[in-house]
């Protein structure tokens, strides 16, 4: 098992809030028409979004998948985080969609746009960070 210090769990925040924003603002802009709906919503997940993230880091690194005595950091295990975290970041996302644009409809298709640009996203975000040693005290050879 992999040991995780706090600071790792909030650097990968802060990087995946980058990418993910930008993606936000991106789709925000192409779908709704106003580059300053895209931003208002952008800005508005930074804070969301980074709890929302943070806590779910958390509550997954207490999460043992375990098999035969060893912690699976597996490919599997970074699908089921992506899934989680999709579900959890799509329903903010239309939420501040809805409120920010007055549009259920434009925060439906945002949120819909997402979970395909997202999800690839994540993955790879994960699989990176999977090959980073910053933050870990220890890592197990898989």
């Amino acid at each position: 098992m992999a040991d995780v210090s706090y600071k790792r769990h909030i650097a990968k925040t802060i990087t995946w809030r980058i990418i993910g924003t930008l993606d936000t603002i991106v789709l925000s802009w192409i779908i709704t028409g106003d580059p300053m709906a895209g931003v208002k919503i952008g800005i508005a997940e930074v804070t969301t979004k980074s709890v929302l993230y943070y806590l779910h880091e958390r509550v997954w690194y207490k999460i043992n998948l375990m098999r035969d005595g060893v912690l699976l950091e597996s490919k599997k295990r970074h699908i089921a985080k992506t899934f989680t975290w999709r579900f959890i970041g799509t329903l903010d996302t239309m939420t501040l969609a809805w409120i920010i644009s007055g549009n259920p409809l434009a925060a439906l298709q945002i949120g819909f746009a997402e979970v395909i640009t997202k999800m690839l996203l994540y993955y790879l975000h994960e699989r990176a960070w999977y090959r980073v040693n910053f933050g870990l005290i220890r890592r197990n050879k898989d």
